[in-house]
């Protein structure tokens, strides 16, 4: 329960995640002044909308993410790098990145190790490379993190949500791996104060949700007892 973590404060740990495919420029607007009334961590946006982003949180502490080969990553290597490098250029500073599960599966590890390492070097700025756990086997979750955190990666990111939502399991996997050198960010299907919570005090550092206005009232109300 909630109520068990008084002094986890959501706020900093929120990616606000704007990934449906009909957001509209008045809707980024909408998310990037929530981000920053609320201090979140980021706004997570289509490469789309990164400019408008950038913009809109130009001198805020609020950090503008976008997605790479979202959703499922198997774009090419030089069409992801490419995609990494136009959204820096417009004002992205960390990029969340889907691998190539197929090659991954395939046992094609050096091709997924190369992939983000290329982006790492070469944008310099902070890289979630996305495991996509729920289509992985436990011994697949622990060799993708190995070869991520090999490569360069800032943070290992538990999915997209689009194949089915994080456990608390997966993220203390993924703790129990990393030992703490690199970030873990929670996504998919985070739509309670409880669920982020627990998630938190599993490991993850990092809570990507669309939800987090309604985290941030469900934390008020707490406060006062309702």
């Amino acid at each position: 329960m909630a109520a068990d973590y008084p002094d986890i404060d959501i706020a900093p740990f929120i990616d606000h995640a704007l990934l449906t495919p009909t957001a509209t420029p008045e809707q980024v607007e909408q998310w990037c002044g929530q981000a920053d009334r609320f201090n979140f961590a980021a706004v997570c946006v289509y490469p789309a909308y990164v400019k408008q982003a950038a913009e809109l949180l130009h001198g805020k502490k609020t950090k503008v993410c976008t997605v790479i080969g979202f959703p499922t990553g198997a774009t090419t290597r030089l069409v992801k790098l490419y995609e990494a490098q136009e959204a820096v250029e417009n004002g992205a500073t960390e990029l969340d990145v889907v691998i190539n599960l197929g090659w991954l599966k395939s046992g094609n590890t050096e091709a997924v190790h190369e992939e983000i390492a290329e982006i790492c070097e070469e944008t310099g700025q902070t890289v979630k490379v996305i495991l996509e756990t729920n289509l992985l086997t436990d011994a697949e979750k622990r060799l993708a993190a190995e070869i991520a955190m090999e490569a360069g990666a800032s943070f290992l990111k538990t999915g997209t949500g689009w194949n089915g939502g994080v456990t608390v399991e997966d993220v203390r996997l993924l703790k129990e791996v990393t030992r703490e050198s690199v970030g873990i960010k929670a996504a998919g299907g985070i739509r309670t104060l409880n669920q982020a919570l627990d998630l938190i005090v599993a490991g993850a550092t990092r809570i990507g949700t669309s939800r987090g206005i309604d985290l941030i009232r469900q934390r008020d109300n707490l406060d006062k007892g309702e």
